[in-house]
């Protein structure tokens, strides 16, 4: 007998958002129709900014209850991850999809999670949440398995695995260095 799964039995995510330190877009999906206007959209956004920016989910995932959905969120640097779910959601599910973005972030980012180097890697954190969630369903939660899913798929810097590249990258970052230092 053929099982398949309902969107009435998994998980569901609303939407994934990565929003500057002034609430700014960065890189946002919605997998809803609960905000069916751009300016919806962007009402939400700066909803969920406000109500989170005088706490400290600096250290790990916070949670909130905004507009009949759960919001899980954390914030580094000048980047704020946020994911919804509804109000019937598990907390641990989106934690755990919010935490398997960020892991996918920071290795795609080399650790240097900053809105400018995500800006520059804008193409590659899109792809991370092709690879998380596909129509509000979960694919994947593993970040190391997203970051190198959505390396692979951008062919970055011909066919180098991430884990190559972030070795050629500090090797090159060390040389940079060296050279200022020697030069000063």
């Amino acid at each position: 007998m053929a099982t398949f799964l309902s969107r009435e039995v998994c998980p569901t995510i609303k939407n994934i958002l990565l929003l500057d330190s002034e609430g700014k877009r960065v890189a946002v999906k919605y997998y809803s129709d609960d905000w069916p206007t751009n300016s919806a959209k962007l009402a939400f956004e700066k909803s969920v900014f406000t109500k989170t920016q005088k706490t400290n989910a600096r250290t790990e995932a916070e949670i909130a209850m905004l507009e009949n959905n759960i919001v899980v969120y954390r914030f580094v640097q000048d980047l704020h991850f946020f994911v919804t779910g509804g109000d019937d959601e598990n907390e641990l599910i989106l934690a755990t999809v919010l935490q398997g973005f960020f892991d996918a972030v920071t290795l795609i980012l080399r650790s240097n999670v900053e809105q400018r180097e995500a800006l520059e890697n804008l193409d590659l954190i899109l792809l991370c949440l092709d690879e998380i969630v596909d129509g509000g369903m979960i694919l994947e939660t593993d970040g190391s398995i997203i970051a190198g899913k959505a390396a692979t798929s951008s062919n970055m810097d011909d066919g180098a695995s991430l884990s190559e590249q972030t070795i050629s990258q500090a090797l090159a970052t060390a040389r940079e260095h060296l050279t200022r230092s020697l030069l000063s």
